[in-house]
């Protein structure tokens, strides 16, 4: 084919040749830019500067730069609860300053709130004898585990897995989020501490005996023999509203 102006021919392929040039410049199919733009910060953990932006979502830097100037304030101006601010050379998603407080209590919430060397030990006989009735942990442990056993299930450490076939009594187990919180993918990876514990039928006296009773000892009973004099101070002052007597201090909680 002759070119109008010249008449020369191209070199066979010429055209072909510029299509790799072209698709190197952009690397990544054309998108969207402010949605594209808005998808990579949902995701960053460190603020991204333009070049980086740019690349990601195979715009030119200039569009970039302007477009987030304008999805800043666009937000601004919408009152919403997060801000797109620039920042260390780069731009980043943030909590709106006057909406922190709210940030705050939802992170914090439970958090500074540790389970207590009794609430651990009644985590500790679930997690190896599970399923498990309270009546059982109770009398493993040898206090009345009900605040305590509360606590776990509202921290979601511990769940509803049944009923005894026998007496009825709910059973109990762990949940994934205990796996998640200590680390392991499955109960198999507990340490071998389970052939330690005693076994169920060591504990038939006790259970009919406090089936006749109207609770077992209290915590702090038992407190004054398992606990440093540290630990019982420290979870005397945290009393919830369950506490009382034949129940878990504190149900299971310390606050840090």
């Amino acid at each position: 084919m002759t070119h109008p102006e010249d008449g020369q021919v191209p070199p066979e392929g010429a055209g072909a040749a510029q299509q790799p040039d072209q698709q190197e410049t952009l690397a990544v199919p054309l998108v969207s830019l402010r949605p594209a733009l808005e998808a990579v910060l949902m995701v960053a953990d460190q603020p991204l500067d333009r070049m980086t932006l740019a690349t990601a979502v195979g715009h030119p830097v200039e569009e970039v730069d302007a477009a987030l100037h304008a999805l800043a304030a666009e937000y601004t101006e919408q009152g919403r609860g997060f801000e797109l601010r620039h920042v260390a050379g780069g731009w980043r998603f943030y909590t709106r300053e006057e909406y922190a407080f709210v940030v705050e209590a939802f992170v914090l919430e439970g958090q500074q709130a540790r389970l207590t060397q009794a609430a651990l030990e009644t985590l500790a006989v679930v997690a190896y004898k599970q399923p498990i009735s309270r009546a059982r942990v109770s009398a493993i442990r040898g206090v009345n585990v009900d605040g305590v056993m509360r606590t776990l299930l509202s921290r979601g450490l511990v769940e509803e897995a049944g009923r005894d076939e026998t007496t009825g009594a709910h059973l109990y187990g762990t949940t994934s989020y205990f796996l998640e919180r200590i680390g392991v993918t499955s109960l198999d990876d507990l340490p071998e501490l389970a052939p330690y514990l005693p076994d169920m039928d060591d504990f038939d006296d006790e259970l009919a005996a406090a089936a006749g009773q109207s609770a077992l000892p209290s915590e702090p009973q038992a407190a004054e023999v398992q606990e440093s004099t540290e630990t019982t101070a420290a979870e005397a002052a945290h009393h919830s509203p369950h506490s009382g007597a034949g129940t878990e201090p504190d149900a299971g909680t310390e606050i840090g």
